[in-house]
C-alpha cells in the first residue's frame, strides 16, 4: 500500500534577515505536482516496511514555512488528514549515496495475472529468495547482477517484475523524482544548497 504525497519546493530569499527586506524568509517556488505524480512514502519513513534509511523522517512542518505552502498543508496536517510531515534540504539530497539499501531486503517482486492485470501482488525479498516465492514466480533472473537492476519475465500465466531496493532505484531515473531534483538543483545553483528545501506530507 502506498500513500499520496503532497507538498512543494521552497527557497530562502537571499535578502531574508536584512533591514530592507520585509517579505517572508522562505518563498514557495513550485508545487510538487506536476513535477511528481506518483505515490511515495518509504523514502521519507512512512510505511517503511522495507527498512530504508529515510531521507528525512518526522521533522514536521518547518516553523518558517512559506505562507503559500502553509495554506495548503497546515490545515490538513492539523486536522489529521495528512501525516508524516517533514522537510529535506537540497544539501541533504545531494549527499545521498545511491547505493544505500535496506538492511534486510535487496528487492521487491511484483506479479499479476493477465486476466486481472490491475490486481498486483508484491513481496519484499532478501538476497536468497524464499522457496515458496520461487515456486510461484520462478528463480531470480540470471541478468540481475547489479544493485540497481530490474527485470520482467513470465512465469506460466503470471507477469513478474523485480525491482532493486536502493536509494538510487526509488529516487532515480525509474521514478519522477529526477524532475523534482532538477528544479531544486537549479535553485540551489542560485541561492545555495542549504537555501532550497522540499516540504512534504502524506495522506
Amino acid at each position: 500500500m502506498s500513500t499520496d504525497i503532497h507538498g512543494g519546493i521552497e527557497f530562502r530569499h537571499p535578502d531574508a534577515g536584512t533591514d530592507y527586506y520585509e517579505g517572508e524568509p522562505w518563498v514557495a517556488a513550485m508545487d510538487l505536482w506536476p513535477l511528481y505524480d506518483e505515490t511515495d512514502d518509504a523514502s521519507f519513513g512512512v510505511r517503511n516496511y522495507a527498512g530504508y534509511r529515510p531521507v528525512a523522517a518526522g521533522r514536521g512542518l518547518p516553523e518558517d514555512l512559506s505562507s503559500a505552502l502553509c495554506a495548503r498543508l497546515q490545515p490538513w496536517v492539523a486536522e489529521g488528514h495528512l501525516a508524516g510531515a517533514t522537510w529535506v534540504s537540497w544539501a541533504e539530497i545531494a549527499r545521498l549515496d545511491p547505493a544505500t539499501a535496506p538492511d534486510h531486503y535487496v528487492g521487491r517482486v511484483t506479479w499479476s495475472s493477465p486476466a486481472r492485470p490491475s490486481t498486483l501482488h508484491r513481496q519484499l525479498v532478501p538476497a536468497v529468495w524464499p522457496a515458496e516465492l520461487v515456486a510461484l514466480v520462478g528463480p531470480r533472473p540470471d541478468e540481475l547482477q547489479d544493485a540497481d537492476d530490474c527485470a520482467e519475465w513470465m512465469s506460466g500465466e503470471l507477469l513478474c517484475r523485480y525491482e532493486s531496493l536502493t536509494a538510487g532505484s526509488i529516487l532515480g531515473p525509474r521514478s519522477h523524482w529526477p524532475h523534482v531534483f532538477a528544479v531544486m538543483r537549479a535553485l540551489a545553483d542560485r541561492f545555495g544548497e542549504d537555501a532550497v528545501r522540499l516540504v512534504v506530507a502524506f495522506g
